[in-house]
């Protein structure tokens, strides 16, 4: 089945392309099948429903309502320089015979959607206006606060040598093994090496 390219998010996108052009002219004539389009209302479409990790650009989108236009899938209203895309007959019977590649697709960036909400959740903390929030009860307010302090920390030792490099490395590889691992000694307190 083709669809989504890669490995990110447990057999999701890739970086770079994310769609093959027959797979992205398809997924665009499902969204136009809920409703007509312009093409910015598409790259929005796929930015909100990605939760921002894939934002198709003009020069994707563009050509592909081009050839879905002169292939007779879609038609198009002109009303001054804007373009309203709606599928044909014979757009949403393509639409029809793949069915279950658009719904996996379709799933794939909700469920996209949903991972990148929760990063974001978790990187962005707290709320600003002080009220306690969710993530604070959760500690992702001190987990935003340690990595903002990281990035500082990082920012303030670049350029680095090879050296220095290697044990900033090694550093990041324990920190990133004890996240995983998860250890914690008795009452909650995390696990250190004294």
């Amino acid at each position: 089945m083709r669809g989504f390219k890669g490995g990110m998010f447990g057999g999701g996108f890739r970086t770079g392309r994310k769609f093959d052009a027959a797979d992205l002219q398809l997924i665009i004539l499902a969204l136009l099948s809920e409703q007509p389009r312009h093409g910015y209302e598409l790259i929005k479409t796929f930015e909100e429903r990605s939760g921002g990790f894939y934002v198709p650009s003009p020069g994707v989108i563009y050509p592909a309502l081009t050839y879905l236009e002169e292939t007779g899938q879609t038609e198009v209203e002109v009303s001054g320089t804007k373009k309203l895309y709606r599928i044909t007959e014979s757009g949403q019977k393509r639409v029809d015979d793949n069915r279950d590649l658009v719904e996996v697709t379709l799933a794939k960036l909700a469920s996209i959607g949903e991972k990148m909400a929760r990063v974001r959740e978790v990187f962005d903390g707290g709320d600003d206006d002080g009220r306690d929030s969710p993530f604070d009860r959760h500690g992702a307010g001190d987990v935003h606060r340690a990595r903002h302090l990281l990035r500082s920390a990082l920012r303030s030792k670049f350029p680095w040598s090879k050296a220095e490099g290697a044990r900033i490395a090694a550093i990041l590889e324990r920190a990133a093994a004890d996240i995983i691992r998860g250890e914690t000694k008795a009452g909650g307190e995390p696990k250190t090496d004294d």
